[in-house]
């Protein structure tokens, strides 16, 4: 498709913001572009671990 037609580049609509509200579970991935990897080093990847840890501990239900 040629032009801003307002599809994507395959000729599909977007997809429209998700539901944020009280309860709503949002589903959190992480992979990298082309599914190369995400972190350069262990430190990096063990940063995010204690983040969401801490998260789960004061803000958020964390199912894994």
């Amino acid at each position: 498709m040629q032009g801003n037609s307002g599809y994507g580049e395959h000729g599909t609509m977007p997809r429209g913001p998700r539901l944020d509200a009280p309860g709503v579970l949002h589903p959190v991935r992480a992979r990298g572009s082309e599914r190369q990897p995400i972190f350069q080093a262990d430190t990096d990847r063990g940063d995010v671990v204690q983040r969401l840890a801490r998260l789960a501990e004061t803000e958020a239900t964390v199912y894994a």
